[in-house]
């Protein structure tokens, strides 16, 4: 590409077709779910640095028309993972598949420009130097320059953006901005998109409107799409599924609503907000905490650790008429935060502070004592062996 100008487009014919033609000209709905022969699929995936492993033993499958999310903390393997996806990376064991057909495995390894997979980084990485239309159409490799432009014109218009298609990058804000990339990565019809932490370069405000418009988009689009976050709100309002990763291996994979309510361990119950912590012995298939009773279906007398979501604490007036046997606490802090207000409460058996947010709407004042009622249906009891 020369320096000084856009692309140049090779002169042959070009026609519309599959995802972007109904993306641009029909606005098609999702796609339905694939077969198992359809779709993204790593089997058996590990992988080492100077023989210190990074990914170990990996099985994932994403279909058509699903967003999955690879979510965990900073160096779990995440990004390599995707990067081995994409071809960016060469796996030391296992293999990759696109829509059945192997593109990476001990014998095979297709080169990342022959897959047809879109990438979307969280700089973006657009030509400084290129205006917003040609930094689409720079993926589209057939067709006569006007017909590259023109569906380069129709994605922009998908995406609200058709006014700027002349824009160069640095006259763009960072939503816009991300929304070239996101339209750049799909123009040459991938058969799958990958993205890596796309929004946070965006502030907290932005983020949550482009998030919400590339969402719908990436649904249109009805290829497997899996974006990498080590935001869990962001993977708990994107993702149709989530995949959590630990170490290098996926600790636990399902609907948001799974890993929200049924935690497979401690790190994916804390992995989703910070849980107030009570340690306990089983008695009766149940262990008490200094906030109420926890039902557990460990044996008896193991010792456990109780986590608790904030949403299972009621809290009751002191002279309630069902308030009697309840735990009593104190309130050591309240803060309004507008249509909720922000509790500390002393507890007793429990050193550390108890926090969470009521409504504001008649929330207790410093030092007033109220009682404590627990939902055991948001409890998760763990073995304490597990919480290491």
């Amino acid at each position: 590409m020369d320096s000084g100008g856009p692309p140049r487009y090779p002169d042959n014919d070009f026609h519309l077709h599959g995802m972007t033609r109904s993306m641009a000209i029909d606005g098609a709905a999702r796609a339905p779910a694939a077969d198992a022969s359809s779709g993204l699929s790593l089997e058996g995936i590990h992988h080492a640095y100077e023989a210190a492993p990074v990914i170990r033993g990996v099985d994932l499958a994403v279909e058509r028309g699903e967003i999955l999310c690879l979510l965990g903390p900073s160096g779990c393997g995440k990004t390599t993972l995707l990067r081995i996806a994409a071809g960016l990376e060469r796996q030391s064991a296992g293999r990759v598949l696109i829509d059945g057909e192997e593109v990476a495995g001990p014998h095979l390894f297709v080169e990342p420009e022959k897959r047809r997979i879109g990438l979307m980084f969280q700089d973006y990485a657009l030509f400084p130097h290129v205006r917003a239309v040609d930094n689409v159409g720079f993926g589209l490799t057939n067709g006569r320059r006007a017909q590259r432009r023109d569906t380069a014109l129709r994605l922009l218009g998908h995406l609200g953006l058709a006014h700027l298609a002349d824009a160069y990058p640095h006259e763009l804000s960072g939503g816009e901005q991300q929304r070239v990339a996101l339209a750049r990565a799909l123009a040459p019809e991938p058969r799958a998109m990958l993205l890596d932490e796309p929004f946070s370069g965006l502030d907290e405000r932005l983020r949550e409107r482009v998030r919400d418009d590339t969402l719908r988009f990436l649904h249109e689009a009805g290829v497997p799409i899996v974006l990498v976050t080590h935001d869990a709100d962001e993977a708990l309002l994107m993702a149709d599924r989530i995949a959590l990763m630990q170490e290098g291996v996926l600790v636990q994979v399902g609907r948001p609503d799974e890993l929200c309510r049924r935690p497979a361990s401690p790190f994916v119950a804390r992995f989703f907000g910070a849980l107030p912590a009570f340690d306990g012995r089983v008695r009766g298939r149940a262990v008490e905490t200094p906030i109420g009773r926890a039902p557990a279906a460990c044996s008896e007398g193991c010792r456990v650790r109780v986590y608790v979501r904030p949403e299972a604490v009621a809290l009751l007036d002191e002279g309630a008429a069902d308030a009697d046997g309840l735990p009593a606490a104190r309130v050591l802090d309240s803060r309004p935060l507008g249509t909720t207000s922000h509790l500390k409460l002393a507890v007793e058996g429990h050193a550390a502070p108890l926090t969470l947010n009521v409504a504001d709407d008649g929330a207790p004042r410093v030092d007033d004592v109220v009682r404590i009622r627990l939902d055991p249906r948001r409890t998760f009891v763990f073995p304490a062996s597990q919480d290491l």
